[in-house]
């Protein structure tokens, strides 16, 4: 089994967090107060932080024909799971930073990929992998 990740973050407001985690992209509450809160983000624990006076505009890099933001965190879903919640932000109307494609098409690492930001302005990606051995490959 592997071992999950850990991530605490910046956010400027705790109910619409826990609305965008909870409700859009499926993430069970974990502890909790006024000040943050935990999400089951995929398997990987994230911790919310009440502290918009750390936010910041994410600086970006070109990637694949993209600017992609630099700081920024996802998960690597199931290929079905990723096209799943690709329609779902669709038909919710979230606003891409970078539209959902096909990045390295038939390149070692081929992957979809999707960027958009929660409500505090924090770049997500989700990816998926058609063969997961190629996560690492070069």
């Amino acid at each position: 089994m592997e071992t999950p990740f850990h991530l605490a973050f910046p956010v400027k407001d705790i109910d619409i967090t826990r609305e965008f985690y909870q409700n859009l992209l499926g993430c069970k509450i974990g502890r909790s107060t006024d000040k943050w809160i935990d999400f089951n983000f995929f398997g990987h624990q994230l911790s919310a932080h009440l502290k918009p006076e750390e936010l910041k505009a994410a600086n970006t890099n070109a990637v694949d024909g993209h600017q992609v933001p630099v700081r920024h965190f996802g998960a690597i879903l199931e290929w079905d799971q990723w096209h799943e919640l690709s329609d779902k932000l669709k038909e919710e109307g979230i606003e891409f930073v970078i539209e959902p494609y096909i990045r390295f098409e038939g390149q070692p690492g081929e992957q979809a990929t999707m960027f958009f930001l929660d409500p505090s302005g924090n770049a997500l990606e989700f990816k998926a992998f058609k063969d997961h051995a190629m996560i690492f490959e070069t």
